[in-house]
């Protein structure tokens, strides 16, 4: 980025291309009122608190351009008067409360500095205020119509929920639909709350205040949300040893001072009365307290009981996306080095297994392949199977920003939400039908000359086999299969095949399929077709990640077939670096998936199962069969932070530390390690998962080494290349480091395959998967098609999001259903229904509208008692495992 020189109050200062003159006067260390200014938003100019001259002009700083050799003044007296005069003509309006008892906000910070007192404020107030929001406390009376909190609302968070009502002096912010903040469109980000300058708009309760850049909060902690896989950096606001408030860091380098509804607020489940604070040990049939060494021992006993009856393989553990690195290394280490058994999973199982799979086998390595940053410069977007709107907010806002400055999108998926939107063509597939789908738009790359022959004929494989599949999938036949225009689909082709520099990214609506690696790896053709990825033409192939650390997870080798860092089990070569660092063999054949765990409990195989952090009963798919696997094994242990359905079944129930108690690393969706670090305490006697593992090791003498979360960081770069250049220290210095890093001097591969893909060969690989029905179809007993997915306010089982605020804007779980469906079945809008399914039954609310397409109904997971997981069926992908959550054939009807 290019600089120049201007002169402010006769000092030098070099400035960046762009820059507005707030922006200089600030680089050279003055400080100005800016009441209406963020430097997240467009400047505004409406408060005229920010007042210089310049070029002989008096101006308003925060609209006025920068350029070479201009000169400031900005302390003159008649300038800093005109200020002055400005921010007490804003006090004049307010209550007198507005500057009372040295209030933390702007404004008043604004006032203390100008020597305006609290007798300069004499509005006569009585505008009231609206408490309906458990989150966002609006104080008519404090609004000095700035729009700051509409703009952050419009230009941050993309919902337009605000708007500025009144005239003149009567002007305040109100939300747009006219009613109550509680019943209005707000997505509660706390974007408005942490940019409002004076009060108006607050959390309410003891947070009140600490949004603010001006109060002297004294324990802040820098740590990366436990919420969903985007890896908001954010600060833990902390007073004796509670947490007063979570904010959003302004250097986060993917939230960049933004935030959602889960990361901002939604920690109220940490001091809920149902946490666990002791250990729970199962005596004659009931789970009743017990001390932690007589927890441990009964772990350790039963452990050596499963191995010494059925062997190691008697043993398995299923690892949490909710773990740290660090602890998700220990589990698979205890397991392979203690146990001696490759019997190890995580939950990326049910999700983005096909992830790994897929994008292995096309590129080599198993994550993302470009930065968020780069995704977010691309000129069209392929969205294909996400809601990021709702299940990944903060990227969801960004990405509708790109759109909104001009960039084409095209949106694949069944339903009509979120950036679908804005689509410049919205693709709505009926579900399962993926894999036909992309071969139709590579169908159109390859009919209409969109790719790139240079790169297929030296960086790709597979191009013949590929071109003959394709024949069978012109737009026709692909919009019988899918339901999808032909119209369309050509439209959709040519906005991706002609853009300079695409990008695609991805959610579980392509994943969660009985073909889902085929899905992956169909819609992976795409990128390698236009030769966007690995190069300058676009941005690649990029999976939004469900949950805080799906990824780092399997990076860790919290998995049956793989070590850490992706060393196959039945490689020697692999296998031997890990027998180095730990000095003991490791089982070379692949251990049992999460399904196959619970085939092998209900056939009284498996002796023990060690749940780390999952609700299983609520969150995999056929929960009738999971909750009849855990009833059969002789012991069942569970990490958890509550009383879980899963917990319930369990033998041994140790509490766990949250995200906020806990310390380590996460990976992020764009492979990004970030640091953990603990605010406050665990409750009670409650511990991290990582010391939790520790001591069973020593219960059961043996010893795990790592004695902390930096040493387990540090010896899984012994043990995997693409690790070795990480450390906590690190981390602390840089704030994020994407792998692959191989040395500690080295700066992370932040966008993958710029020289040569990680394939034994060296190249992408194309595939030529045939489409195939899903595993099950509606029919005249089963005539809808159930889609199961996220909504904003929740967060997976619900267990955290359930115990706080958002249970007031989210309260029930919904079945959305057509309107027409509506009336052909008799429902009606809000009247109680039950679902059924060839597995189960569930009770759900209904919402009727246009969101989904006839035929088709979709509702969440985040409500176990709704009994959803019941529903879906044990059909999955056919390479991984994961559940086909997104296509099971249902009926409804009233109750």
């Amino acid at each position: 980025m290019n600089r120049f020189m201007i002169e402010v109050d006769g000092a030098g200062v070099a400035v960046p291309d762009g820059s507005s003159l707030l922006t200089a006067v600030r680089a050279a260390g003055v400080e100005l009122p800016s009441l209406c200014s963020d430097d997240r938003l467009s400047p505004a100019g409406s408060c005229r608190t920010c007042l210089v001259r310049a070029g002989g002009r008096i101006v308003a700083a925060c609209v006025t351009p920068a350029s070479p050799g201009m000169r400031v003044d900005t302390g003159s007296d008649d300038v800093a008067r005109l200020r002055r005069d400005a921010v007490e003509l804003i006090v004049s309006a307010l209550p007198p409360r507005a500057l009372a008892d040295g209030g933390p906000g702007e404004l008043a910070h604004v006032c203390r500095s100008l020597g305006i007192g609290p007798e300069a404020a004499h509005g006569a107030g009585g505008r009231g205020v609206d408490d309906s929001h458990p989150y966002v406390h609006l104080d008519r009376d404090l609004c000095i119509a700035c729009g700051r909190c509409v703009r952050m609302c419009s230009e941050v968070q993309g919902t337009f929920a605000l708007t500025l009502v009144g005239r003149g002096g009567d002007t305040i912010v109100a939300p747009g639909t006219g009613g109550p903040w509680i019943e209005s469109d707000c997505v509660a980000c706390g974007g408005c709350v942490d940019t409002c300058p004076t009060g108006a708009i607050s959390q309410p309760g003891p947070a009140r205040g600490l949004t603010s850049a001006f109060h002297p909060a004294e324990g802040r902690t820098r740590t990366t949300c436990g919420y969903c896989g985007v890896g908001c950096a954010l600060d833990v606001v902390t007073r004796d040893d509670e947490v007063t408030a979570v904010l959003p860091a302004r250097d986060g380098p993917v939230n960049r001072g933004h935030a959602c509804v889960k990361g901002r607020f939604s920690h109220g489940f940490r001091t809920s009365p149902e946490r666990l604070t002791r250990p729970l040990l199962r005596r004659d049939g009931v789970l009743e307290p017990a001390g932690w060494d007589e927890a441990l021992a009964h772990v350790a006993r039963g452990l050596r009981a499963a191995v010494e009856a059925g062997g190691p393989d008697a043993v398995a553990a299923i690892s949490s996306a909710r773990a740290t690195n660090e602890e998700n290394y220990l589990v698979q280490k205890f397991m392979r080095v203690v146990i001696g058994t490759n019997n190890v999973d995580n939950c990326s199982r049910l999700c983005h297994s096909p992830s790994a799979a897929g994008l292995t086998a096309s590129f080599g390595l198993s994550g993302g392949t470009d930065t968020f940053d780069d995704v977010e410069r691309a000129d069209c977007l392929l969205v294909v199977g996400a809601n990021p709107v709702e299940a990944h907010p903060v990227v969801g806002a960004r990405l509708l920003r790109r759109v909104l400055r001009g960039a084409r999108l095209v949106v694949a998926d069944p339903r009509a939400v979120g950036l679908a939107l804005h689509a410049d063509v919205h693709l709505r597939p009926r579900p399962g039908t993926n894999v036909a789908l992309f071969h139709g738009l590579a169908h159109v790359l390859l009919a209409e000359a969109l790719t790139d022959e240079e790169f297929l004929r030296e960086r790709a494989t597979g191009l013949p086999e590929l071109i003959e599949l394709l024949a069978d999938y012109p737009p026709d036949r692909v919009a019988d299969l899918t339901g999808v225009p032909a119209g369309d689909l050509v439209a959709a082709a040519r906005l991706y095949g002609r853009a300079e520099r695409p990008a695609i990214v991805y959610g579980l609506g392509v994943t969660e399929h009985l073909h889902g690696t085929d899905g992956v790896r169909s819609l992976s053709n795409l990128a390698i077709l236009r030769g966007a990825v690995g190069t300058d033409r676009g941005y690649g192939v990029n999976p939004l990640r469900g949950q805080n650390n799906v990824q780092g997870a399997s990076d860790m080798g919290a998995l049956p077939d793989l070590l850490p860092g992706y060393g196959k089990v039945t490689d020697t070569a692999a296998r031997s670096r890990a027998e180095d660092v730990w000095g003991t063999p490791v089982p070379p054949r692949p251990g049992l998936r999460i399904p196959d765990m619970f085939t092998a409990a209900r056939a009284g195989n498996l002796q023990a199962l060690w749940i780390v952090g999952e609700d299983v009963c609520a969150t995999d798919p056929d929960a009738n069969q999971v909750a009849r696997a855990l009833d059969a094994c002789p012991l069942v242990v569970c990490n958890e932070l509550f009383l879980s359905e899963t917990a319930r079944h369990a033998d041994v129930v140790l509490p766990a530390a949250s995200w906020l108690e806990k310390d380590g690393t996460f990976v992020n969706f764009d492979r990004r390690f970030q640091r953990v670090r603990p605010a406050v305490p665990p409750p009670g006697q409650a511990r991290s998962d990582f010391d939790i593992l520790r001591s069973v090791a020593e219960a059961m003498g043996a010893g795990l080494g790592c004695p902390t979360p930096a040493d387990a960081l540090a010896e899984s770069g012994r043990l995997a290349p693409v690790f070795a250049g990480l450390s906590h220290d690190r981390l602390d210095r840089e704030g994020s480091v994407p792998w692959p890093c191989r040395s500690p001097g080295g700066p992370g591969e932040a966008k993958l395959y710029t020289e040569r893909f990680a394939t034994p060969d060296g190249r992408a690989h194309l595939a030529a998967a045939p489409y195939l029905p899903p595993g099950e179809q509606p029919d005249d007993d089963y005539p809808l098609v159930l889609v199961t997915g996220r909504r904003w306010a929740h967060y997976n089982s619900g267990s955290m999001t359930r115990r706080g605020g958002n249970l007031a804007l989210d309260p029930v779980d919904f079945l959305d259903l057509h309107s027409d469906d509506a009336g052909r079945y008799g429902l009606r809008d809000g009247q109680d229904v039950m679902v059924e399914s060839r597995h189960g039954r569930a009770r759900l609310v209904v919402r009727v509208g246009e969101r989904t397409a006839p035929g088709q109904v979709f509702c969440s997971f985040h409500f176990p008692a709704s009994g959803v997981n019941r529903l879906t069926s044990d059909v999955a992908d056919t390479v991984t495992s994961c559940p086909e959550y997104k296509v099971t054939a249902v009926r409804v009807a009233a109750t």
